[in-house]
């Protein structure tokens, strides 16, 4: 739950910057925020959520 709440807060932060920065508009960033939030509805939820818990879990393991 942490780590996808972590997710969530970094994609909104990066989200932002990219529509104040003019890179992306609002109706992309709206039709992106859709996408996401219906495909996290779909069949493909499970296997998302695992490759990303896989892939926190192997930034964790990596020590500096």
């Amino acid at each position: 739950m942490a780590i996808s709440l972590s997710v969530v807060l970094l994609l909104a932060i990066i989200l932002v910057v990219l529509i104040r920065g003019g890179s992306i508009k609002a109706g992309p960033a709206i039709v992106a925020v859709l996408f996401g939030f219906f495909l996290a509805s779909t069949g493909m939820a499970p296997s998302i959520n695992r490759f990303m818990n896989s892939l926190a879990d192997t930034i964790n393991q990596i020590s500096f």
